[in-house]
Protein backbone atom coordinates (compact mmCIF):
# COMPACT_ATOMS: atom_id res chain seq x y z
CA UNK A 1 0.00 0.00 0.00
CA UNK A 2 1.28 3.59 -1.17
CA UNK A 3 2.31 6.21 2.02
CA UNK A 4 -0.82 7.69 3.02
CA UNK A 5 -0.33 11.33 1.59
CA UNK A 6 -4.27 12.13 2.40
CA UNK A 7 -3.09 12.66 6.08
CA UNK A 8 0.24 13.63 5.45
CA UNK A 9 -0.74 16.85 3.78
CA UNK A 10 -3.44 17.10 5.64
CA UNK A 11 -0.98 17.61 9.07
CA UNK A 12 1.36 19.92 6.51
CA UNK A 13 -1.39 22.32 5.71
CA UNK A 14 -2.10 22.58 9.86
CA UNK A 15 2.39 23.32 10.05
CA UNK A 16 2.74 25.41 6.96
CA UNK A 17 -0.71 27.10 6.03
CA UNK A 18 -1.77 28.31 9.90
CA UNK A 19 -3.41 31.41 8.78
CA UNK A 20 -5.04 29.76 6.03
CA UNK A 21 -9.17 30.38 5.75
CA UNK A 22 -8.31 31.60 9.94
CA UNK A 23 -11.85 33.70 9.23
CA UNK A 24 -13.86 30.13 10.00
CA UNK A 25 -14.75 28.88 13.28
CA UNK A 26 -12.36 26.20 14.04
CA UNK A 27 -14.67 23.38 13.20
CA UNK A 28 -15.78 24.89 9.51
CA UNK A 29 -11.88 25.55 9.09
CA UNK A 30 -11.30 22.00 9.68
CA UNK A 31 -13.75 20.56 7.56
CA UNK A 32 -13.17 22.70 4.65
CA UNK A 33 -9.62 22.28 4.20
CA UNK A 34 -9.76 18.44 4.40
CA UNK A 35 -12.38 18.72 1.50
CA UNK A 36 -10.11 21.04 -0.45
CA UNK A 37 -7.14 18.70 0.20
CA UNK A 38 -9.24 15.95 -0.90
CA UNK A 39 -9.87 17.80 -4.04
CA UNK A 40 -6.49 19.10 -4.51
CA UNK A 41 -5.11 15.90 -4.33
CA UNK A 42 -7.57 13.55 -6.43
CA UNK A 43 -6.98 16.50 -9.41
CA UNK A 44 -3.50 15.71 -8.90
CA UNK A 45 -4.17 11.69 -9.78
CA UNK A 46 -6.52 12.55 -12.53
CA UNK A 47 -3.69 14.81 -14.25
CA UNK A 48 -1.41 12.05 -13.69
CA UNK A 49 -3.47 9.61 -15.23
CA UNK A 50 -4.23 11.90 -18.25
CA UNK A 51 -1.21 12.91 -18.71
CA UNK A 52 2.19 11.87 -16.46
CA UNK A 53 4.72 13.40 -18.27
CA UNK A 54 3.60 16.66 -17.65
CA UNK A 55 2.12 16.27 -14.40
CA UNK A 56 5.98 15.06 -14.02
CA UNK A 57 7.27 18.25 -15.74
CA UNK A 58 5.25 20.42 -13.32
CA UNK A 59 6.26 18.82 -10.11
CA UNK A 60 10.04 18.32 -11.11
CA UNK A 61 9.73 22.56 -12.20
CA UNK A 62 6.94 24.25 -9.88
CA UNK A 63 5.09 26.81 -12.51
CA UNK A 64 2.99 29.30 -10.45
CA UNK A 65 0.80 29.94 -13.54
CA UNK A 66 0.22 25.82 -13.93
CA UNK A 67 -1.33 25.94 -10.03
CA UNK A 68 -3.27 29.04 -10.87
CA UNK A 69 -4.73 27.69 -13.84
CA UNK A 70 -5.78 24.33 -11.78
CA UNK A 71 -7.40 25.91 -9.23
CA UNK A 72 -9.54 28.51 -11.18
CA UNK A 73 -10.87 25.80 -13.38
CA UNK A 74 -12.05 23.40 -10.10
CA UNK A 75 -13.30 26.53 -8.13
CA UNK A 76 -15.54 27.46 -11.35
CA UNK A 77 -16.17 24.18 -12.13
CA UNK A 78 -20.28 24.04 -12.46
CA UNK A 79 -19.99 20.34 -10.22
CA UNK A 80 -18.38 22.61 -6.93
CA UNK A 81 -20.23 22.62 -3.89
CA UNK A 82 -18.04 24.31 -1.84
CA UNK A 83 -19.71 26.71 0.86
CA UNK A 84 -16.79 29.15 0.40
CA UNK A 85 -17.25 32.14 -1.41
CA UNK A 86 -15.20 32.07 -5.11
CA UNK A 87 -12.67 34.05 -3.88
CA UNK A 88 -11.57 32.54 -0.98
CA UNK A 89 -11.88 28.92 -2.53
CA UNK A 90 -9.92 29.94 -5.46
CA UNK A 91 -7.21 31.23 -3.00
CA UNK A 92 -7.00 28.24 -0.80
CA UNK A 93 -7.27 25.86 -3.41
CA UNK A 94 -4.12 27.54 -5.07
CA UNK A 95 -2.36 27.59 -1.33
CA UNK A 96 -3.09 23.62 -0.73
CA UNK A 97 -2.40 22.71 -4.23
CA UNK A 98 1.07 24.45 -4.32
CA UNK A 99 2.10 22.90 -1.09
CA UNK A 100 0.92 19.59 -2.66
CA UNK A 101 3.28 19.94 -5.64
CA UNK A 102 6.55 21.33 -3.42
CA UNK A 103 5.59 18.34 -0.88
CA UNK A 104 5.85 15.59 -3.83
CA UNK A 105 8.69 17.37 -5.56
CA UNK A 106 10.67 16.84 -1.91
CA UNK A 107 9.63 13.54 -1.79
CA UNK A 108 10.68 13.00 -4.60
CA UNK A 109 14.19 14.10 -4.50
CA UNK A 110 14.45 12.41 -0.79
CA UNK A 111 13.57 8.98 -2.01
CA UNK A 112 14.86 9.64 -5.44
CA UNK A 113 11.69 7.95 -6.62
CA UNK A 114 11.94 8.93 -10.36
CA UNK A 115 8.63 9.07 -12.62
CA UNK A 116 7.74 5.53 -11.64
CA UNK A 117 8.29 5.83 -8.28
CA UNK A 118 5.79 8.85 -7.73
CA UNK A 119 3.33 6.93 -10.87
CA UNK A 120 3.28 4.23 -7.43
CA UNK A 121 2.93 6.94 -4.90
CA UNK A 122 0.06 8.74 -6.51
CA UNK A 123 -2.05 6.49 -7.86
CA UNK A 124 -2.04 4.63 -4.70
CA UNK A 125 -3.75 7.77 -2.95
CA UNK A 126 -7.06 5.76 -4.58
CA UNK A 127 -7.09 3.77 -1.75
CA UNK A 128 -6.59 6.65 0.48
CA UNK A 129 -8.98 9.63 -0.94
CA UNK A 130 -11.89 6.79 -0.83
CA UNK A 131 -14.51 7.53 1.23
CA UNK A 132 -12.89 11.10 2.55
CA UNK A 133 -15.50 13.59 0.37
CA UNK A 134 -19.06 13.68 -1.21
CA UNK A 135 -19.11 12.76 -5.03
CA UNK A 136 -19.02 16.17 -5.84
CA UNK A 137 -15.31 16.25 -4.89
CA UNK A 138 -14.51 13.61 -7.20
CA UNK A 139 -16.82 14.34 -9.91
CA UNK A 140 -15.00 18.19 -9.83
CA UNK A 141 -12.06 16.33 -9.92
CA UNK A 142 -12.81 14.00 -12.66
CA UNK A 143 -11.81 11.42 -9.89
CA UNK A 144 -15.59 9.60 -10.51
CA UNK A 145 -14.12 5.94 -9.82
CA UNK A 146 -14.48 7.28 -6.40
CA UNK A 147 -18.38 7.82 -6.40
CA UNK A 148 -20.74 6.33 -3.54
CA UNK A 149 -17.47 5.50 -1.58
CA UNK A 150 -18.18 7.93 1.41
CA UNK A 151 -19.85 5.55 3.85
CA UNK A 152 -23.81 6.55 4.32
CA UNK A 153 -23.51 8.28 8.70
CA UNK A 154 -26.14 6.14 10.47
CA UNK A 155 -27.25 7.15 13.64
CA UNK A 156 -25.53 4.96 16.29
CA UNK A 157 -27.42 2.70 19.03
CA UNK A 158 -26.12 2.48 22.19
CA UNK A 159 -25.66 -0.83 23.69
CA UNK A 160 -27.80 -0.05 27.01
CA UNK A 161 -30.14 1.10 25.17
CA UNK A 162 -30.03 -2.24 22.56
CA UNK A 163 -30.26 -3.80 25.87
CA UNK A 164 -33.04 -2.30 27.51
CA UNK A 165 -35.03 -2.86 24.32
CA UNK A 166 -33.83 -6.60 24.71
CA UNK A 167 -35.12 -7.08 28.23
CA UNK A 168 -38.38 -5.30 27.61
CA UNK A 169 -38.83 -7.90 24.85
CA UNK A 170 -38.33 -10.78 27.51
CA UNK A 171 -39.97 -9.53 30.27
CA UNK A 172 -43.25 -8.88 28.03
CA UNK A 173 -42.99 -12.01 26.96
CA UNK A 174 -41.98 -13.67 29.98
CA UNK A 175 -45.31 -11.81 31.28
CA UNK A 176 -47.43 -13.60 28.48
CA UNK A 177 -46.39 -16.52 29.38
CA UNK A 178 -46.96 -16.14 33.23
CA UNK A 179 -50.61 -15.14 32.38
CA UNK A 180 -51.23 -18.31 30.52
CA UNK A 181 -49.54 -20.77 33.01
CA UNK A 182 -51.54 -18.78 35.80
CA UNK A 183 -54.52 -19.38 33.88
CA UNK A 184 -54.27 -23.05 33.15
CA UNK A 185 -53.50 -23.46 37.01
CA UNK A 186 -56.51 -21.44 38.33
CA UNK A 187 -59.26 -22.48 35.94
CA UNK A 188 -61.53 -25.13 38.13
CA UNK A 189 -61.84 -28.65 37.07
CA UNK A 190 -65.85 -28.87 35.74
CA UNK A 191 -67.29 -32.28 36.39
CA UNK A 192 -69.91 -33.01 33.47
CA UNK A 193 -73.63 -33.25 33.70
CA UNK A 194 -73.93 -36.88 33.31
CA UNK A 195 -71.67 -37.67 36.11
CA UNK A 196 -73.80 -35.82 38.26
CA UNK A 197 -76.89 -37.86 37.24
CA UNK A 198 -74.88 -40.81 37.63
CA UNK A 199 -73.68 -40.78 40.98
CA UNK A 200 -76.95 -41.91 42.76
CA UNK A 201 -77.24 -45.03 41.01
CA UNK A 202 -73.09 -45.55 41.50
CA UNK A 203 -73.89 -45.18 45.72
CA UNK A 204 -76.45 -47.68 45.07
CA UNK A 205 -74.72 -50.16 43.53
CA UNK A 206 -71.90 -50.43 45.60
CA UNK A 207 -74.49 -50.94 48.51
CA UNK A 208 -76.21 -53.66 46.65
CA UNK A 209 -72.52 -55.21 46.26
CA UNK A 210 -71.66 -54.41 49.98
CA UNK A 211 -75.33 -55.91 51.15
CA UNK A 212 -75.12 -59.14 49.00
CA UNK A 213 -71.64 -59.81 50.29
CA UNK A 214 -72.56 -59.61 54.05
CA UNK A 215 -75.72 -61.82 53.71
CA UNK A 216 -73.63 -64.53 51.83
CA UNK A 217 -70.92 -64.06 55.23
CA UNK A 218 -73.65 -64.34 57.81
CA UNK A 219 -76.08 -67.50 56.28
CA UNK A 220 -72.64 -69.60 54.82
Amino acid sequence: MAFDLVQYFAEQIKIQKPQLLNQLDPEDRKSNLLEINALTLAKLVSLWKKDDNRLYQEISQPDDLYVQEIARHLTTSKHNQSPLNKPDLEQAISEVLNLQIHELKQLDQTGNFGKEGLKELILGQIEHLSGQADDWVWTTSDLTELHGSKPIHQEEISLDETMKEFNQMVNTQNAAHDDVHATVEVAPQKNPTWAKVAEPLVALVVLWVLFDALMKYVFH
